[in-house]
């Protein structure tokens, strides 16, 4: 991750919710396209099973919902701490990241190197980040929020630092969309 200043990928993402009352856990499947650049921009395109655009431009994170119309605006600051994104996208090496999480290698598992991500931040909502790499890719995320909610997110067709415009990581709302400031 030290030598990737940025990155494009497809994915695919399964979240897993625990079952309450006696009741079985859940799974909810979803896929699209993934880009981030170093320190702080990153873009999730999700297509399926419903379209949804999260961008963080550096200054603001931005999540526009296709369905309702609406896009969410919030200081990137504010919204990223401790988060996988965050993990990824805003650290611009190593010594950065370790300031926000600790960090220790992890048992081997399905022919992938692990390492631990732990936030120092206590906050509750996230527990940690099991990254998953072969050989210096990344293949694999897994996250467990403070709830026991579990998300892996599987990355195919990586490419590292490649040329990525500026427009990726610009958003402007769509005509007609409510856009909600927090």
């Amino acid at each position: 991750m030290q030598g990737t200043q940025a990155a494009r990928a497809e994915f695919t993402q399964v979240v897993t919710t625990p079952g309450k009352d006696g009741q079985p856990a859940r799974q909810k499947t979803s896929s699209g396209s993934f880009a981030f650049q170093r320190p702080g921009r990153f873009r999730f395109d999700y297509r399926k099973p419903f379209e949804q655009t999260i961008v963080a431009d550096g200054t603001s994170l931005w999540f526009y919902d296709v369905d309702l119309n609406q896009v969410t605006q919030r200081p990137q600051a504010q919204a990223l701490g401790s988060t996988p994104a965050a993990l990824l996208a805003s650290a611009p090496d190593l010594r950065d990241l370790r300031a926000d999480f600790s960090l220790e290698s992890a048992p081997e598992r399905e022919g992938l190197q692990w390492v631990l991500a732990t936030p120092k931040s206590r906050d509750g909502q996230l527990q940690n980040v099991r990254v998953g790499l072969r050989g210096d890719q990344l293949e694999v995320l897994e996250i467990l929020d403070g709830f026991g909610q579990r998300s892996v997110i599987r990355f195919a067709n990586l490419q590292t630092n490649p040329q990525l415009s500026a427009s990726t990581f610009q958003f402007k709302p769509p005509a007609g969309a409510d856009v909600l400031r927090q």
